[in-house]
């Protein structure tokens, strides 16, 4: 089913959904399952699995020289939400990003999905390459999300990049899209980052999943400006706890954004990490129920590997 239709049949109740990594090369399926394991109690209609683009690494060769190679950490995206299906019983949304990839390559991934009976996906953009500065996309693939939008809602109404083929396959592809409630550190202010929202949403997209944030008016006056922009597509929330120190200065740097001085301040004061834990953690909870209360369709949780606190702040508030 598709994540709008779980939504609309939902009748105004807040929803629950999680993203999970996908192992590390040389990794197994028992990372997911440790991880989604325990919070399937909590019912989530949907399971989102990211996607990575490919890194460079410098390989010494026997003359004493560096050869630069590409490699891919996390693969296995699609075989993963195959088997989280198959598991679980619940859909799977994976992640399409257009680094690393061309539009062929892309296609056929589509393709694989539609086979698999795997009918939703979030187009992304995805990050630059560690050390590029700028984001630079595969010769033949595309450069911007809404390009990935744009494929995927042709291969809905049967067009697919081969000229040739005539009356083909309509796909069935419920589309997602990132947002940002501080603005995407690229866009040069909000209204120029909502018009690009907006152009995808015309372009087919669904619904909207929201960068993390730790101040719910970052929320709720993205979710008022993108219905004053004429967005009408359902505006999921997504949530991290922040429980780390070191999170003080590496999240508003890797994430842009800005975290509330009142978080920053508790969790500075505190000693010990499990302390800080609790901080990060009630935090996150508080968010939540202010969240649900004022009527979010869903609520989003990056897992980022740190199951135990997703699970306690999900018993906090489902």
């Amino acid at each position: 089913m598709k994540v709008t239709e779980y939504i609309e049949n939902a009748n105004g109740n807040t929803l629950i959904s999680f993203e999970v990594l996908p192992p590390l090369k040389g990794g197994g399926m028992k990372a997911i399952f440790d991880t989604l394991d325990p919070l399937m109690e909590f019912k989530p209609p949907f399971i989102d699995v990211t996607y990575h683009r490919e890194e460079f690494i410098y390989v010494k060769k026997s003359t004493g020289y560096y050869e630069k190679t590409a490699i891919r950490k996390r693969p296995g995206t699609v075989g993963i939400c195959a088997s989280i299906m198959h598991r679980y019983g619940v859909d799977a949304v994976p992640h399409l990003i257009c680094g690393g990839f061309t539009k062929e390559e892309t296609e056929n991934v589509l393709i694989d999905l539609n086979f698999l009976e795997i009918h939703n996906v979030l187009a992304l953009r995805g990050d630059a390459r560690k050390f590029d500065g700028k984001f630079i996309p595969e010769k033949g693939g595309h450069s911007f999300a809404i390009d990935m939008v744009k494929q995927v809602s042709n291969m809905n109404n049967g067009k697919y990049l081969d000229p040739n083929i005539e009356n083909g396959e309509k796909t069935d592809f419920c589309i997602g899209i990132a947002g940002y409630p501080e603005k995407h550190f690229e866009a040069p202010n909000m209204d120029q980052d909502l018009a690009f929202a907006k152009e995808k949403v015309e372009a087919g997209a669904n619904y909207i999943v929201t960068q993390m944030f730790f101040d719910n008016n970052y929320y709720f006056e993205y979710v008022e400006k993108c219905r004053a922009m004429g967005i009408d597509v359902p505006i999921i929330p997504g949530l991290k706890p922040l429980t780390k120190k070191y999170q003080l200065t590496s999240i508003p740097r890797l994430f842009y954004l800005n975290l509330p001085n009142e978080l920053a301040c508790a969790l500075k004061k505190e000693d010990n990490a499990e302390a800080r834990r609790q901080v990060g953690i009630e935090w996150c909870i508080h968010q939540s129920k202010e969240l649900k209360a004022k009527g979010a369709p869903c609520l989003h949780y990056y897992t980022m590997g740190d199951v135990e606190t997703i699970r306690t702040i999900a018993e906090g508030v489902f």
